[in-house]
């Protein structure tokens, strides 16, 4: 055995079955007690939610925490200022003020409340029969101003501006550095879209049995080895996962 890095999103995946979440939990507790494991959770959730959920569900105290779409990172759960070398990286070719300016030109934009918000994420509202319309044009204006952001649409509503290096994935491989943990080392875990940039491009990634249509429909596009498709869900789903790719 030997340690490697969990790095795993939350709702639908991690969490959804408790039982099972009890056994996985055992399991990666004594794995990274004997050979050093990490353990991170990936979320579009805000740092606070995020504190919520683990109270609620006792999840395991995590070796770092990815939150608001990989826009901001924690070495602990307890740390109220987000990692500072990779609040740089998001920094560069950012200006929010500027970028906000461009979106207050689409009246077709509702901003969401200020606890979804941060300097690296400005959130709003979008019906999905506007979305269509909407996207390549915000797109192109925000190109002609010289800024090359990361647009994302989840669940026909949310609209996320992030910075072009705003990605679970790229987040991610910034942990990898950090730890020199190699990617054949490193296995991720998702359940929707939302964690493509999770799985994509990745040596060991875990899609759990219960993952939403959309994204196993792009498994099926882009199925290989690196993949595994669990037949159990959530927690379930990633101790299969696991134990599949020989990290169990």
């Amino acid at each position: 055995m030997t340690p490697f890095l969990l790095a795993t999103d939350l709702d639908n995946t991690l969490v959804g079955d408790d039982a099972a979440l009890e056994i996985l939990n055992r399991k990666l507790t004594h794995h990274r007690q004997k050979y050093g494991s990490k353990i991170v959770y990936v979320t579009g959730r805000m740092l606070p939610v995020c504190r919520q959920l683990a109270r609620v569900k006792n999840l395991l105290t995590p070796d770092a925490l990815i939150v608001a779409l990989g826009t901001e990172i924690y070495f602990s759960p307890q740390e109220t200022t987000p990692n500072p070398e990779w609040s740089e990286i998001l920094t560069h070719n950012w200006d929010r003020d500027e970028i906000f300016a461009i979106t207050k030109n689409y009246t077709e934009l509702q901003l969401q409340p200020e606890s979804e918000q941060n300097f690296w994420k400005i959130s709003y509202y979008l019906a999905e029969w506007e979305a269509e319309k909407i996207l390549p044009r915000l797109k192109a204006d925000l190109k002609d101003a010289g800024w090359e952001v990361n647009l994302v649409y989840l669940a026909g509503q949310d609209l996320e501006i992030l910075p072009k290096n705003g990605d679970k994935g790229l987040a991610v491989r910034f942990l990898q550095q950090q730890w020199q943990i190699p990617p054949e080392l490193t296995v991720t875990c998702g359940d929707c879209l939302q964690d493509i940039t999770l799985l994509n491009g990745v040596e060991k990634g875990i899609i759990v049995g219960n993952a939403q249509l959309e994204l196993r429909q792009w498994y099926q596009k882009n199925r290989n080895d690196s993949l595994y498709l669990a037949k159990e869900f959530c927690a379930g789903g990633i101790l299969e996962g696991l134990e599949h790719f020989g990290f169990l």
